[in-house]
């Protein structure tokens, strides 16, 4: 028989670097859950992406266990990654803040590719494009 679930947590942490302290704990501590238990299996899980932010999605159930999933890091971290800036433009139609290749642009689309809502390559490029775009990050094919 499944598990009654009762909510839905969305949080982002520091991947291999998650802390009880806000935003985990509190969101964690007022469904009565294990804060340590969760924090050293995400840290233990997301030790590989050490220091990047991480979407993480949690189930709890009634009986207070929980399961936990990993989602891939959102666009616009990987895309100040690569291009090795702070943040996006605040006018990114008249200001450029940086520029990737058209191949980090892949590997990029690669990596988010199961958490976009396209269907092929190609259209989840379009996604990412449009996200760098709206950064103020110019994509140079070369």
């Amino acid at each position: 028989m499944a598990k009654e679930v009762v909510v839905k947590i969305k949080l982002q942490a520091s991947g291999g670097q998650a802390t009880p302290a806000p935003p985990i704990g509190p969101a964690l501590g007022q469904h009565g859950l294990n804060i340590g238990q969760f924090v050293s299996q995400f840290n233990e899980r997301t030790k590989e992406l050490n220091g990047t932010i991480v979407p993480v999605v949690i189930t709890v159930y009634k009986d207070k266990s929980f399961t936990f999933e990993v989602k891939s890091p959102p666009a616009a971290v990987l895309l100040k990654q690569a291009a090795e800036i702070a943040k996006g433009s605040g006018v990114p139609n008249k200001e450029k803040v940086g520029k990737i290749t058209a191949e980090q642009l892949r590997k990029i689309t690669e990596t988010k590719f199961k958490d976009l809502n396209a269907y092929d390559l190609e259209q989840a490029e379009k996604i990412i494009r449009g996200t760098a775009q709206s950064m103020g990050v110019d994509i140079i094919d070369e």
